[in-house]
């Protein structure tokens, strides 16, 4: 589950994590009080206004403004809320900015010069160990970074039975080129986000820029955080996170049907039963010449009501000009699913105006070739093999 900045930074700071002071308004009034509140308490008259969308590159788009003036705050906030926000992270269309987040200056005048770095926390699925990647060039596309310089790309594996210990927080600092009271604000800061990241069961922290003030404070000014959606049984306290106008909306309504489903951009549907076979479909399809539209995961229990909801979940994807069924039948029979088809297709008639492509392996798999074979005036067409199926969908949608 992905969070808006203010919210992963509300994660860091429960956790240690020094942040800038920083408040979130939803309209120009709410922004204005925002920053008559960070001033009257930290005396700063520059203050950053940041878009919170979930996507990266918000400064690219102009979701990113200094307002070097209390009313300047309000203004730069009248032009962000509302408006459709296009980053590289985004579609063509963009985002909508409901909010933004209001920051106190953190670039201001001290004894030594003002730095920015790279850091993340995540899995090395190689190694089966968390790791840190960090970087002293900071405020850019760590992928940029990697590409052009990758000697300034950093990493420190970390194993999980002793988490981050305290010399490699000090080799952390050491590398990042800090001594004195900034290296030791360093080695804390390290040890405070790798605890945020395990304590929250996150799958991702990335801060761009950990920025090193001109007073030798390290702070966390943004954050990419992404949380483990199968741990939040441990955390119900982050699910009110969660917000679904950042979401595809056809995968919030699969997911209040218990369907597993991620929106593609190709031309063909998929229901599948299985995780590792959905895969297998979809590369198949594209093999044979097509593109999946969907990741769509039924489950195990693909009763007739499960069926036609993820029919109705597929078809509301316009680009969709064929859907394969490809079911194994182990735990779930296979003509319990070509009913379930059959009475999905009959209950929605008027709706279905695409090929229907079926192929159904396993428990009673001659039975439900023959229950969809025997009917009429069903625009369904089964197959045998893998091969075969992903054949038919091509001859579709060439026809």
């Amino acid at each position: 589950m992905n969070l808006h900045e203010f919210q992963g930074k509300e994660i860091l700071k429960s956790f240690g994590v020094k942040v800038p002071m920083e408040l979130v308004a939803t309209t120009p009034e709410e922004a204005l009080e925002a920053a008559n509140k960070i001033h009257a308490e930290k005396g700063c008259t520059v203050f950053a206004v940041k878009a919170q969308i979930h996507a990266g590159g918000r400064g690219k788009g102009g979701g990113v403004k200094i307002a070097k003036s209390i009313e300047e705050v309000k203004m730069y906030a009248e032009q962000i809320i509302g408006m459709m926000l296009v980053t590289p992270q985004t579609s063509a269309e963009g985002k909508e900015v409901h909010q933004v987040l209001i920051s106190e200056n953190v670039y201001y005048d001290g004894p030594s010069k003002p730095e920015e770095y790279y850091m993340s926390v995540l899995l090395n699925r190689a190694t089966g160990k968390n790791m840190i990647m960090y970087s002293p060039e900071g405020g850019m596309d760590i992928e940029e970074v990697a590409e052009k310089t990758p000697e300034l790309i950093f990493t420190e594996e970390i194993d999980p039975a002793t988490g981050l210990l305290p010399f490699q927080a000090r080799k952390i600092a050491f590398n990042l080129g800090l001594s004195g009271a900034a290296f030791k604000d360093m080695t804390k800061f390290a040890t405070a986000l790798y605890k945020a990241y395990e304590g929250s069961d996150s799958s991702l922290f990335e801060i761009n820029p950990v920025f090193k003030t001109a007073d030798d404070q390290i702070l966390a000014v943004d954050a990419k955080v992404s949380l483990d959606e199968n741990a939040l049984y441990r955390h119900k306290d982050y699910l009110e996170y969660r917000d679904v106008r950042e979401e595809h909306p056809i995968e919030v309504e699969a997911k209040a049907a218990g369907l597993n489903y991620v929106a593609l951009d190709g031309n063909v549907g998929c229901m599948v039963n299985g995780a590792g076979l959905a895969m297998g479909t979809m590369d198949l399809i594209k093999q044979a010449g097509g593109d999946p539209a969907n990741f769509l995961d039924v489950g195990g229990t693909a009763d007739a009501k499960r069926v036609e909801t993820a029919f109705r979940i597929i078809l509301k994807d316009p680009n969709v000009k064929a859907i394969l069924v490809n079911i194994f039948g182990g735990i779930v029979r296979c003509d319990r699913v070509a009913q379930g088809v059959v009475d999905a297709y009959n209950n929605m008639k008027n709706a279905i105006n695409v090929p229907i492509i079926v192929r159904l392996q396993g428990t009673n798999a001659v039975e439900a070739k023959a229950l969809i074979d025997a009917q009429e005036g069903l625009n369904v067409i089964s197959a045998v093999e893998f091969q075969e199926a992903a054949e038919k969908v091509q001859e579709v949608l060439v026809a």
